[in-house]
C-alpha cells in the first residue's frame, strides 16, 4: 500500500482577486475549479492546476479573511512547482521581475535547479526543474508558452519541532522512504528527504527540525494542509483502516465529490490529507469549460442561491 505522490496543497488567501490574477495571469496556471469550502460555504475554494486538472498539479486556496501567517516551526514552509529546464526558470525569473516581484537566483538545491519567490501575500514558493520527468498537460489558453508552463507540484518543505516523531509517522504509518539528506546554505538544520511511490520531484517531502523558530500561526500567505495521492478507493479504504487500527485520530472518510478525503495530523500538528485520484474535476463540468462558473457538489446544489448571495465577486 503506497502513496504515489503529492495530490494537492491548500493555502490561505485574504485577497482572492489578486490571488486569481497572480496564479492565472502571471504564473499561467489554469483555474480548474471555482467552488466553495465545503466546511464553510461563505468562503471560496479555488483550484489552480495544469491543462487537464490532473491530480498532483493542484495548488488550491481557501478564501479566509485572516491576518498574515506567523512563520515558524510546525508548518509547511515552502511549496515547489515543477517546470522543465533551466530556460523555464529563466523565463519565470524575468517574467516575475518585470512584474515587480522579487525572486531568488537560479541555484542548485538538492541536485535540482531551483528559484524561490513569493506571491503578493507572502506565500513562499519555488520553481524546480524536474528534468521533464513524467507526463505534462499544458493549457492552450495559458498566458505562458507551452514549453515553460508549470507542470505540477514538486517537493513540499516542512519545518517541525520534533523530527523523530514526524519521521516515524512518515515511514512506519505512511510507508514513505527516507532517501537522502542535504544542507541548505542559509538554514540551520539538515533537510531529510522522504519519498513516496516511484519517488522523484512530484513525490517528495523535505523535512527539517527547526527548534530555533517560534511556533507558526496559520494566516494569509500560509499553507493550510498538504494532500497525498492514493490511486483508488480500495487503497483509500485501506488507509482509513490503517489509521483506525493504529489509533491515530482522523476525520473518517469524507466525500468531497471530486475526490475522497481522509484527514489527520502528524505529531507536530501539521494537517495531512490522503485523497483519491478520482473522480476528478470534469465530473460536473466539461473539461474545456472547467473553472468558468461556480461549481457546487450535489449535496450543496439545493443551497446555491444562498451560497452565491454570501460570496463576494472575485472577477
Amino acid at each position: 500500500m503506497q502513496l504515489t505522490g503529492i495530490h494537492h496543497l491548500t493555502a490561505i488567501s485574504a485577497k482572492l482577486r489578486e490571488n486569481l490574477a497572480f496564479y492565472t495571469g502571471l504564473l499561467g496556471m489554469r483555474l480548474v475549479k471555482k467552488t466553495v469550502n465545503q466546511d464553510d460555504v461563505s468562503a471560496y475554494h479555488l483550484f489552480y492546476a495544469d491543462g487537464k486538472a490532473n491530480p498532483g498539479t493542484d495548488l488550491t486556496f481557501f478564501d479566509f479573511p485572516l491576518p498574515p501567517e506567523r512563520r515558524g516551526t510546525n508548518s509547511i514552509a515552502l511549496t515547489s512547482l515543477r517546470v522543465r529546464g533551466e530556460s523555464s526558470l529563466g523565463f519565470f525569473r524575468d517574467r516575475l521581475r518585470k512584474a515587480g516581484r522579487q525572486t531568488g537566483e537560479i541555484a542548485e538545491v538538492d541536485g535540482r535547479l531551483t528559484m524561490s519567490f513569493e506571491d503578493p501575500e507572502g506565500q513562499r514558493l519555488a520553481l524546480v526543474d524536474d528534468g521533464g520527468d513524467g507526463p505534462a498537460s499544458p493549457w492552450e489558453n495559458s498566458t505562458v508558452p507551452v514549453d515553460h508552463q508549470i507542470r505540477g507540484l514538486g517537493p513540499i518543505v516542512l519545518h517541525v519541532h520534533d523530527l523523530s516523531r514526524a519521521a516515524l509517522v512518515l515511514t512506519s504509518v505512511m510507508n514513505m522512504r527516507q532517501v537522502r539528506t542535504y544542507a541548505v546554505a542559509d538554514a540551520k538544520a539538515e533537510v531529510f528527504v522522504f519519498a513516496m511511490g516511484e519517488g522523484g520531484a512530484a513525490a517528495e517531502l523535505h523535512v527539517s527540525e527547526r527548534r530555533d523558530l517560534p511556533l507558526a500561526r496559520q494566516g494569509a500567505g500560509g499553507v493550510h494542509h498538504v494532500a497525498f495521492r492514493t490511486p483508488d478507493e480500495t487503497q483509500y479504504h485501506a488507509w482509513t483502516a490503517r489509521l483506525r487500527e493504529l489509533g491515530i485520530p482522523n476525520s473518517g472518510e469524507i466525500d468531497r465529490f471530486y475526490f475522497r478525503s481522509l484527514y489527520f495530523r502528524e505529531p507536530n500538528g501539521i494537517l495531512f490529507e490522503i485523497a483519491t485520484d478520482g473522480p476528478g474535476f470534469a465530473t460536473d463540468e466539461p473539461m474545456e469549460h472547467l473553472g468558468e462558473k461556480l461549481a457546487l457538489p450535489p449535496f450543496l446544489e439545493p443551497r446555491r442561491a444562498a451560497i452565491e448571495a454570501g460570496l463576494k465577486p472575485i472577477v
